[in-house]
C-alpha cells in the first residue's frame, strides 16, 4: 500500500466521483481508476460499489 493510493481513495470518497477526484488530483481518470483498482487488489475486496 502506497501513500498516493490512500490519497486517491480519500479524494474519491470526498469528491463523490472518480471524475471529480481525478480533476482535483490532476490525474487522468484512467490513472486514478488504476490506482484504486491496485489498492482493491492489494486489499482483496472492492472499496466502492
Amino acid at each position: 500500500m502506497e501513500l498516493h493510493q490512500l490519497e486517491c481513495l480519500v479524494t474519491v470518497a470526498e469528491a463523490g466521483t472518480i471524475s471529480k477526484a481525478a480533476e482535483i488530483l490532476m490525474f487522468s481518470q484512467p490513472a486514478l481508476t488504476r490506482a484504486i483498482q491496485s489498492l482493491e487488489d492489494e486489499l482483496g475486496y472492492p472499496l466502492f460499489d
